[in-house]
């Protein structure tokens, strides 16, 4: 077998595969705790669930699932093309964003090309980029958040695609508009520059802008949305992304047919109409950020002010404080995210759960830091 795996290529053999944040089964299967007593907040869910419309537009979908789905997911698209005023051929429907990021590497990467992205990005970047052969060009951060002047500075020949998560994961910092139009402005046309804004939805109605309006600006701009975070639709994966038709065109001859099954698309188009679930959930998220971020300066725990779903707080100075809180909050019953394969090893990231799990988290944490002496 050995000989076999041997015929892979390096940079395929050299990946190290995404770990996703602990579900509750394993948790319970591993420490013998009561499942009905575990909280988790490490995967920046929606606590809610999903909304009524999207429950109702599920059972009707389920009565048909002998059939293929739509391949062009036709009606989702023309939804999108409404509420974004751009053209259906610009839309391209993913597996979840984590798909339309996939897509956009495959497009554009190969080896002896580069991708950029930022020191403390979604961890998904560097692994798309390698799984093309491509090299990651990696910017350090400033204060946790992009450098965009190091971006530019980071652009070569051999630069293909440019990644900007607007908020970030997991760092929760964000970008005002006119720093994104001031670096599009100064990119090559010949870059194509994806905006990851999985967290969108849950910024402040002061801080809120279209890019997708940008795209006739700068044809070289791939917006990606995602239908997992405020929508609660993480369990069906569907996601999308706004670009020009013809970067769509490209996405969609490396797109697998039926990428999106017929539930998620019947979900995504219904979560679109129902603006009372998408307001209660931002009133959620902010009453539990404000409540963990609150928390956290009367402990004396440092943290980055928080325009996502999530909040990065530092519990410790040793290289090794994360995990060992992290670990001994599961023990308690508290699943979180370690940070330390971003390099933030003393750092967590928790994600904003329903008032009683947010509760039950920083009732827990005390005891949990009690690990560090």
């Amino acid at each position: 077998m050995s000989q076999l795996t041997d015929l892979a290529p390096q940079f395929i053999r050299a990946i190290a595969p995404y770990k996703a944040g602990k579900p509750v089964s394993d948790v319970v299967r591993e420490l013998g705790l009561n499942p009905e007593t575990v909280v988790k907040l490490a995967s920046n869910e929606n606590p809610l669930g999903l909304g009524s419309k999207a429950k109702a537009a599920i059972a009707q979908a389920a009565a048909d699932l002998g059939r293929y789905p739509d391949a062009n997911g036709f009606s989702l698209k023309a939804k999108l093309s409404t509420r974004h005023s751009v053209g259906a051929d610009q839309i391209t429907l993913g597996n979840g964003s984590n798909d339309v990021l996939e897509l956009a590497a495959k497009a554009f990467l190969t080896q002896g090309t580069n991708a950029v992205f930022s020191q403390y990005a979604f961890a998904v970047y560097p692994l798309a980029t390698q799984g093309c052969g491509a090299q990651s060009k990696v910017v350090p951060a400033a204060n946790l958040t992009h450098d965009l002047t190091g971006f530019l500075a980071a652009i070569d020949d051999n630069t293909r695609v440019v990644f900007i998560a607007n908020p970030n994961n997991p760092t929760g910092t964000f970008l005002a508009a006119d720093q994104i139009r001031a670096f599009l402005k100064q990119v090559p046309s010949r870059v194509l520059v994806v905006l990851d804004e999985a967290y969108n939805e849950f910024l402040k109605p002061e801080d809120q802008y279209d890019s997708t309006q940008w795209v006739a600006e700068f044809p070289n701009l791939l917006v990606s949305r995602s239908f997992s975070k405020a929508y609660g639709l993480a369990g069906l994966r569907v996601g999308y992304a706004v670009s020009s038709p013809e970067v769509a065109d490209l996405l969609n001859r490396v797109r697998q047919p039926f990428n999106v099954n017929s539930i998620a698309l019947a979900a995504a188009e219904a979560a679109l109409d129902d603006a009372e679930f998408l307001q209660l959930t931002y009133e959620t998220n902010q009453q539990g950020l404000n409540l963990l971020q609150s928390a956290f300066e009367r402990m004396g725990l440092p943290y980055v002010p928080s325009y996502g779903n999530f909040v990065l707080v530092k519990v410790g100075n040793s290289d090794d404080a994360g995990l060992k809180v992290f670990d001994a909050l599961q023990r308690l019953g508290v699943i979180v995210r370690p940070v330390n394969n971003y390099g933030l090893p003393q750092w967590l990231r928790i994600s904003i759960g329903l008032p009683a799990e947010n509760q039950r988290f920083l009732d827990a944490l005390p005891e949990a830091l009690k690990v560090l002496g």
